[in-house]
């Protein structure tokens, strides 16, 4: 397996510490990005020349080139990017306001956006270097009270999207990665935000914030396996574009699939007609 420098944000806790203990065990060296850095203090203790932890809030896109800065000072060129940070949220469209929705949106796309771009330019002239962006089931499919929260993971899938194949022909690779439950500390009552309940959603969203909470340490999820199977992936000569994980995601994102395919080849020839007649469908570039 290759030796790898990573950059993890929000590598405090769950699927981001996991990520960086697994790393860590092969070999590699981290530069863990956090709010809160005193709370790997045990990793750096027992690896203090392959560990860097950096205090770093990712909805801070001007600070992400200083963390860059400081990941190659430190270890060199960076391999691996880990875009992880970020929180829940829960609330109807009508209970979040502008405030609520554009924090989830510097979360989970602005500020892995600027980390990107940062790390970029010399993975491009090396020809080599992976880009793991931590999206979720909920980055492709939504349900009530999920909607600032799937705003943002939507958006880092569609720009990743199109990021891979922008960087593809320079030798490096995008992989999306869509957990269901995992049993990190995304359920906690003083993790999960939650917008003020209205009497109108009240029956509706209730049972949603109650189960949210209600999973919290209970979460089928392994981090450490994912962790794992992240690695493997990072270090095998091909992965795919997007990667569900846990067998929730799987069900619910074959479903979703499915219930699309059905409703487009059910309404395709209504939406076909939407052209000019007898003028041929566009061709383009990719």
């Amino acid at each position: 397996m290759n030796r790898n420098n990573w950059i993890i944000t929000g590598a405090s806790s769950g699927l981001g510490r996991a990520l960086a203990e697994a790393a860590l065990a092969a070999g590699d060296t981290v530069v863990a990005a956090m709010r809160r850095p005193e709370r790997i203090d045990d990793l750096v203790e027992a690896n203090p020349d392959s560990i860097l932890p950096v205090q770093f809030d990712v909805r801070e896109a001007s600070a992400a080139v200083n963390l860059v800065e400081a990941a190659v000072g430190r270890f060199g060129p960076v391999d691996v990017l880990v875009n992880n940070g970020g929180v829940g949220q829960i609330g109807a469209a009508e209970e979040i306001d502008d405030a609520r929705l554009r924090n989830m949106l510097d979360q989970h796309l602005l500020g892995p956006a600027a980390l990107t771009r940062a790390v970029l330019p010399d993975m491009r002239e090396r020809g080599w270097g992976t880009i793991v962006q931590i999206s979720s089931q909920g980055g492709r499919i939504s349900f009530p009270g999920a909607g600032s929260y799937s705003a943002g993971k939507f958006a880092l899938e569609g720009w990743s999207e199109a990021l891979a194949g922008e960087v593809t022909p320079f030798g490096i690779r995008v992989l999306i990665v869509e957990p269901s439950r995992f049993r990190t500390g995304f359920n906690a009552a003083d993790v999960l935000e939650l917008a003020d309940p209205s009497e109108a959603y009240a029956d509706m969203l209730g049972a949603i914030r109650a189960d949210m909470l209600a999973a919290d340490g209970k979460q089928e999820g392994d981090p450490v396996r994912a962790a794992e199977i992240i690695r493997s992936l990072v270090d095998a000569e091909s992965a795919p574009l997007r990667i569900p994980l846990g067998r929730e995601a799987v069900r619910r994102l074959r479903h979703a699939y499915r219930r699309s395919l059905d409703e487009l080849d059910r309404y395709a020839e209504l939406s076909a007609g939407a052209d000019f007649p007898g003028l041929p469908e566009s061709v383009r570039p990719v």
